[in-house]
């Protein structure tokens, strides 16, 4: 009768547990299953080969995969391509199950906790999604060792008392990169230098002559050369990075959408081709009409978690995942704490930075940041309005919904008459009424 009953509490009968290692992985399925019922294979594909044909001739249906850095990425794909359901479960979450495991291996203990229904799924995008993924992080990969080159050679300006940045905005805009580029090839005359002056500089060619006046010691130059042709190389990269993703985009766009209104400004980073349409085209919505959300933050959102967003069962769900829900720390009815949960979640930080852009925009979204940050200070400003942004994301991409830009005034009248509600509520409330004065000149 208790085997009954333990048989009952069973939700997947047919789950096996892998503990992933960096040379081989350890493997439970259930007892009755196999005669040996732990085993241990290693890393070649031959052996994942071996163990995928091993738990189907158990009759696995269910994998219960840990996430160890980036071992578990081959098993799991073999696996998946197999048939076999695999559940790709984060290592934090066997902590916060009740219980002990000292005497049992990771793999047999994943292989209970999973039978019993006591672990969750991580959330992971469709095979396209994974692809365009790999590009755009080794794409954002290059961005940042290229921004790290910069600051080299401006160390290197600054050594030969080069001061380009105290009259220059950006080093490597169009005027920076002239200097820097004429300064590599031998010229040392800073009147010569100061002749790429751009005529949107602020800074006077007087200015600049005085800036470029500095001692050219060989060795600092020699690391300014050596700095610009990690750059331009970088740039190349970047370049190539740039062509694969038009490449895989191209394919996905099974949408047919009007794009409505003039494009965002593009910024220095933006890919050279047509990525705002190629985008919409995946996605069947144009969300770059979102104010703050610019077409590179887009590409960020897309290809992090696809257009599909049928795996969260809510919106709630959705900015639960992204780590932009308060948090629920209550004792005794008191809510200790309602901050939000540390996340390196690249949508999360995408939608923050876009938070940050709306600080001076004249649109609803704009006066909605404006007033979160008289409410409160700046970084849960940019949490409340990430928040916001990531719904209305959601809906876009479940509902079709398009974005209409209320404006700034409507927005704030809005506002006006919530309090003016809340006022009469509150004054009813004490036995008086409120009356409106007549508006004066």
């Amino acid at each position: 009768m208790a085997m009954r009953k333990q048989d009952e509490e069973v939700v997947f009968p047919n789950a096996a547990g892998i503990d992933v290692g960096a040379s081989s992985h350890w493997v439970a399925v259930p007892r009755y299953s196999a005669s040996e019922p732990v085993r241990e294979f290693g890393a070649m594909t031959d052996d994942l080969n071996a163990l995928a044909d091993w738990l189907l001739a158990c009759g696995v249906d269910t994998v219960a995969l840990e996430s160890t850095g980036v071992y578990w990425i081959p098993v799991y794909e073999v696996l998946e391509s197999r048939g076999l359901k695999v559940w790709l479960v984060d290592a934090r979450q066997m902590k916060y199950v009740p219980g002990r495991k000292s005497d049992v291996q990771d793999c047999q203990w994943l292989q209970k906790l999973m039978s019993l229904g006591l672990l969750r799924a991580a959330f992971r995008p469709g095979k396209e999604v994974c692809v365009v993924r790999a590009v755009v992080r080794q794409r954002e990969v290059l961005l940042a060792e290229q921004a790290s080159w910069v600051l080299r050679m401006q160390k290197a300006l600054v050594q030969m008392n080069i001061q380009l940045g105290e009259v220059l905005t950006d080093v490597m805009g169009m005027t920076g990169q002239a200097i820097i580029r004429d300064i590599v090839a031998g010229q040392r005359d800073p009147a010569v230098l100061a002749r790429h002056r751009h005529g949107r500089v602020k800074a006077s060619e007087h200015d600049i002559v005085r800036a470029l006046t500095g001692n050219w010691r060989d060795e600092h130059v020699f690391v300014l050369t050596q700095a610009l042709a990690m750059y331009d190389s970088l740039a190349q990269r970047i370049v190539e990075c740039d062509a694969k993703i038009e490449a895989l985009l191209a394919p996905l766009g099974c949408h047919e959408v009007t794009l409505a209104g003039p494009a965002k400004r593009a910024g220095k980073n933006t890919p050279g081709f047509d990525l705002r349409t190629a985008l919409a085209r995946w996605a069947g919505a144009d969300l770059t009409r979102i104010n703050g959300i610019a077409v590179t933050s887009v590409l960020t959102v897309l290809s992090e978690i696809g257009p599909d967003l049928g795996r969260f069962a809510s919106v709630k769900h959705f900015c639960s995942w992204l780590g932009l829900c308060p948090g629920t720390k209550v004792s005794g009815g008191k809510i200790l704490s309602a901050r939000t949960r540390r996340s390196t979640n690249r949508v999360r930080q995408a939608l923050k930075l876009a938070a940050m852009s709306l600080s001076r925009n004249g649109s609803a979204l704009g006066a909605f940041y404006r007033r979160m940050c008289a409410r409160m200070d700046k970084p849960r400003a940019n949490t409340a309005v990430a928040h916001k942004l990531a719904r209305m994301i959601y809906f876009m991409l479940t509902r079709g919904e398009a974005y209409v830009d209320q404006g700034q005034q409507n927005y704030e009248e809005q506002q006006r008459q919530r309090s003016i509600a809340a006022l009469r509520r509150r004054a009813a409330e004490l036995g008086f009424a409120v009356t409106p004065t007549a508006a004066t000149a």
